[in-house]
Parts: C-alpha cells; sequence; structure tokens
C-alpha cells in the first residue's frame, strides 16, 4: 500500500511540475553562450541577411528573360478593309523571340562576386556572434569579480566582528584603550561603504548581462560560482595561435572575402570590353499559316572605352585597397594576439605568486599581530594593519584573475572559436 502511494505521490509530482521549466541563467558561461546565440536579435538578423546573400548566388548567373515580340503588319490590307487586329486577318504578323546572352564568362563572374558577397555575409555572422560571445565572457567574468568580492567582504566584516570583541573585552579589563574600539568600528563602516558600492555594482553588471542576452535587465540570473578554468600553458602556444588566427579569424574571414570581391569585380570589369549579343527568331504568319522564318543576330557596340577605362581603374583601385586593408587586418589582430597572451602569462605568474608567497606571509603577519596584541606586545594599529594587507592581497588575487578571464576571452574573440 505504501509503494503505491508513492508511486501516486511521485506521478502527481511529475504531471503538476511544468513541462521545460528552466533553470535560471548564470551557474556557468556555457548556459548564457547558448542562450544568447538562440535569442540575440541582432545575431539573428545577421543570420538572415547571410541566408539573402547566399540566395543571391542563387540567381547570379541567370540568363535575362526573353522577350517575345509581336508585329501586326498592314493591318488595313492595303487598305481594303479597316483596321484588323486578329493576325488571320491582316497582311501578315511577325513573332519574334529575343534571348540575350553575356558574353563568355560574364555569368561564371557574376556568380563569382555574389558568392565572395556572401562569404563577407557569413563571415560578419562570425564577427557578429564573436563580438557578442566575448562581451558575455568579460560581463560574466566582471560579475564574477564583484561577487566574489563581497563575499570576501562579508567574511573581512566577521572579521572585524571578532577583532572588536577582542578590543572591547581587553578595553572592559583595562588592557587596552577606546581608540582601539573605535578604530575597528571605523574599519566596519569603511567596509559596509564599499559592500554597498559592490552591491550597485553586481546590479549593473546583471543588468548588463541580461541586455546582452536580450533578457529584461531585472529577470533572474543566479550568483556565478566560479570563472572559467584558464587553459593551460601548452594550449597558449604562440605560434600555433597565430596560424589559427590565420585561418578562423572572422575579420581576415570577411577581409579575404572582400579581397576576393573586388578582384572578380575587377575581372567583370575587363569582361565589359566585349558585346552582349541578342539572339532571335521571328516566324511570319500570312493567313493562317507560316510561310518564312527569320533569324536575328544583335551586338551592342562597346564605343565607350573612356569609361570603361575609368572602370577598370576603379576596379583595380578598390583590388589594391581590399588587399592593404586585409594586410593591415591582419597584422593590428597578431599584434592583439601577441600582447593579451604576454598579459596573460604575466597575470598567471603574479598570481601564483600571490597564492604561493603574498597571501601565506600575510596570514602569518596578522596571526603574529593578534596574539602579539593580545599579549599587549602589539599595538592594535599594527594588528589592524595586518588585517588590511590580508584583505589587499585577496583583493589583488582576485582582480588578477579577472584580469586573465578578460584577457582570456579577448584572445578567443581574435581566434573565432574557444581554446
Amino acid at each position: 500500500m505504501k509503494l503505491q502511494i508513492s508511486i501516486v505521490t511521485v506521478l502527481c509530482t511529475l504531471w503538476l511540475t511544468p513541462a521545460g521549466a528552466d533553470e535560471p541563467l548564470g551557474s556557468n558561461l556555457t548556459g548564457l553562450l547558448d542562450y544568447a546565440r538562440e535569442h540575440n536579435p541582432e545575431l539573428a538578423a545577421m543570420r538572415y541577411e547571410a541566408t539573402a546573400a547566399q540566395q543571391r548566388t542563387e540567381y547570379a548567373d541567370a540568363l535575362p528573360d526573353p522577350v517575345l515580340r509581336t508585329e501586326l503588319m498592314d493591318i488595313t490590307n492595303q487598305g481594303t478593309t479597316g483596321p484588323r487586329v486578329l493576325p488571320s486577318q491582316t497582311g501578315s504578323t511577325r513573332y519574334l523571340l529575343m534571348q540575350t546572352v553575356p558574353w563568355f564568362g560574364k555569368r561564371g563572374l557574376q556568380r563569382d562576386v555574389a558568392e565572395a558577397q556572401a562569404s563577407q555575409a557569413n563571415g560578419q555572422v562570425a564577427a557578429n556572434w564573436s563580438e557578442l560571445a566575448s562581451r558575455i565572457k568579460q560581463t560574466y567574468a566582471m560579475y564574477y569579480n564583484v561577487s566574489a568580492s563581497e563575499q570576501l567582504a562579508q567574511q573581512t566584516l566577521v572579521l572585524l566582528d571578532n577583532l572588536e570583541q577582542i578590543a572591547q573585552t581587553r578595553y572592559a579589563n583595562g588592557l587596552g584603550q577606546q581608540q582601539d574600539v573605535i578604530q575597528v568600528q571605523v574599519e566596519k563602516t569603511m567596509l559596509r561603504s564599499e559592500l554597498i558600492s559592490l552591491q550597485n555594482e553586481a546590479h549593473h553588471s546583471h543588468a548588463r548581462l541580461n541586455s546582452l542576452l536580450s533578457r529584461p535587465v531585472n529577470a533572474q540570473l543566479v550568483e556565478p560560482a566560479q570563472p572559467r578554468t584558464i587553459p593551460p600553458a601548452v594550449k597558449l602556444d604562440e605560434q600555433a595561435l597565430l596560424e589559427r588566427l590565420r585561418a578562423r579569424n572572422p575579420q581576415l574571414q570577411i577581409a579575404e572575402a572582400s579581397v576576393l570581391s573586388a578582384e572578380k569585380s575587377r575581372d567583370l570589369a575587363y569582361n565589359n570590353r566585349y558585346p552582349g549579343v541578342t539572339l532571335g527568331v521571328a516566324p511570319n504568319q500570312f493567313g493562317n499559316s507560316i510561310k518564312s522564318w527569320d533569324l536575328m543576330v544583335e551586338l551592342n557596340i562597346p564605343l565607350q572605352q573612356s569609361s570603361r577605362r575609368s572602370q577598370e581603374r576603379e576596379a583595380e583601385a578598390m583590388l589594391s585597397a581590399s588587399s592593404a586593408r586585409k594586410q593591415a587586418v591582419l597584422n593590428q589582430m597578431q599584434s592583439e594576439l601577441s600582447e593579451n597572451l604576454s598579459a596573460l602569462e604575466s597575470a598567471r605568474r603574479t598570481e601564483a605568486l600571490i597564492a604561493t608567497r603574498l597571501l601565506p606571509q600575510a596570514e602569518l603577519t596578522y596571526q603574529s599581530a593578534q596574539v602579539g596584541y593580545e599579549n599587549g606586545k602589539v599595538d592594535f594599529a599594527m594588528l589592524i594593519e595586518a588585517q588590511k594587507q590580508i584583505l589587499k592581497a585577496r583583493q589583488q588575487q582576485l582582480q588578477i584573475q579577472t584580469d586573465m578571464q578578460l584577457r582570456l576571452a579577448d584572445i578567443e574573440k581574435l581566434l573565432g572559436e574557444e581554446l
């Protein structure tokens, strides 16, 4: 009986639980990136534009529509009848079907240009996503920084409460000064003021992150539990990452597509030196039957050579500009990658120094000062200063960890992919 009741209880719970209830975002970065990829309207707009550009390649090399012309000849039958508009009742009727055919290779070049423009659109989608993902990563890192700083401040307040009790006990027993109690109270007040600023900054980070996710600014977000793991040094080899940058960087992809588009546009400008051809066939109707057939060939004469030379020089200049711009983008991206890798390695070494040397030394200093104060051998100012050194070291460690996250986001933005 108890088993049946348990089964019924579980079934009722599942039935009453909303299907597909989403857990609050914010606990990890992957969930935020997945949500943004699916819901960001700017990214969706870029995808639609890329799809439109891809559709243009489907008709870029299409032939122009044929033209059908009908000519009613001698509609009055040499003046013997009134105007007639039926082909069988006129002197003759000529049907002319014409098709314009571009010069050899022109259609292929038109398609090549459209495909290059579609590649640019796809590159723009990748660049847009890379920029958005980088901003989410950086905002998430700042959100974690503020959250961790707030927790650190709360822990320090507990520590100051203990120091205040020690100072009050010593003052009550005539072993300390009232100034010690006042000093620790001042420190607590200053720390509470800092907490107010941190809470305000946490609200701003929360709102910025929701904005990047295209959510209401006050929508619920779970505070981040921990930052992302920094990749090991073996994955941060500069030469290997430079190769990945050249192959995957979205801005370089756009620049390369722009060069290809300019190159094909230049070839198309040279192709315009040659005439287009219009072919036609014309059956001639007399009475109720077709009595003769005509063929037609029409060429446009490319007489405006000066304008064509100008168009060709324009296309050459645009190609040179695109090539120069690609090289400028490459130089800038390589410089930024090298700078970020160097800064990340420096931050890693500094963080290790704080964790293994500075923090242990500060904690030992504080413990020694606390024992000395309780024994009356160290004044309270030295104890407070030792406590400040611990707080300062932890804040510095947290800031360096955040800087590492920001540098990692910049590196991944340059690579156009996750490390």
